[in-house]
């Protein structure tokens, strides 16, 4: 008794929590204007009011302030490139036609869709409705009418199966999933370079408010500074919090879910090595590597770049038959 009572909890729990996620879908484009109002801000306070200026005194001075705008605007080229990949790629789409792999004769399915569904709390709520014995091991979403492929999840915010879904972002206003996750990174990446470098850039003007010397500037510069520099210092802290925390999901080929649904599990079987694995998410051709794109050759050769198959660990398929 008390056992089906925890469990009418936990889905009281997770249906409050996807109705309240589902309440994202109302902001819209409101976060994205938000986040170039920070980018704005940024940018007044460090090119209009400080070193824009600066470039003109001549010396030692229009050398620094040269070198800090050009780097500034780099990483900030690479930040919204990166950031409006993330906002307009779709994160991966079911297709329709797609359906697991199944061994007619044995009623089995792949081992790699076995693998990524047994034991999932999921599994329960998401059987496939036709009843057919060798679809009892896959999982089927309800709400989409659909098939799920190995790494998929239903996003209650976006009304849709997700592939590789890693979670959905209110800041990019879009689920990050397989087509986008590498994008993703690489905003995470440039906005934690471009806020340490306006912080580093701020910190003597920031410094200026404490000094007792005379402080040259107005006083609406001087406090645009201020602000500047502790909003950057407050992103550029938390983003590098999550930018460590994604760089390890990438060593170990998870996602945010996955490492959330397989925190027990010993060893995790699309696991290759880091190499292979940091491979699956930025390509093998290093030229790509630091921008939102592929090559061509990367995403004809590499089916694990759509979202669809990824290859397992021959070590865990073994241990699956025995």
């Amino acid at each position: 008794m008390s056992n089906h009572r925890s469990s009418e909890r936990g889905v009281v729990m997770s249906w409050n929590v996807f109705k309240f996620c589902a309440g994202f879908r109302f902001l819209g484009s409101i976060m994205i204007l938000f986040v170039i109002s920070i980018v704005a801000f940024s940018y007044y306070a460090l090119v209009v009011v400080n070193y824009g200026p600066a470039l003109f005194i001549g010396d030692l001075h229009s050398l620094t302030a040269f070198s800090v705008l050009l780097l500034f605007h780099s990483l900030l080229a690479m930040l919204l490139w990166s950031y409006f990949s993330v906002v307009f790629t779709d994160p991966g789409r079911v297709p329709s036609s797609w359906r697991p792999n199944i061994d007619e004769e044995r009623g089995d399915t792949d081992p790699l869709v076995e693998s990524a569904y047994m034991g999932s709390d999921l599994l329960s709520n998401e059987l496939s409705a036709s009843g057919d014995q060798e679809y009892r091991r896959v999982r089927y979403c309800r709400k989409c009418n659909q098939f799920k492929p190995p790494r998929c999840h239903h996003c209650s915010v976006c009304r849709r199966c997700i592939l590789k879904m890693d979670h959905h972002c209110i800041w990019v206003v879009n689920c990050v999933g397989a087509l986008n996750y590498k994008y993703f990174l690489l905003f995470l990446f440039y906005t934690f370079l471009s806020t340490a470098l306006v912080t580093l850039s701020l910190l003597p003007y920031f410094m200026a408010f404490f000094a007792d010397e005379e402080i040259s500037g107005s006083p609406t510069n001087l406090a645009v500074s201020f602000v500047a520099f502790v909003l950057n210092l407050a992103f550029g802290i938390s983003i590098l919090g999550f930018l460590i925390m994604h760089i390890s999901f990438v060593a170990a080929n998870t996602t945010t879910i996955e490492a959330y649904e397989t925190k027990t599990t010993p060893k995790w079987h699309y696991d290759l090595g880091w190499r292979k694995n940091y491979e699956q998410v930025f390509g093998t051709d290093k030229r790509y590597w630091f921008i939102p794109a592929y090559c061509d050759e990367d995403l004809r050769r590499m089916p694990e770049l759509q979202g669809l198959d990824y290859p397992i660990e021959p070590e865990v398929i073994a241990l699956q038959q025995l």
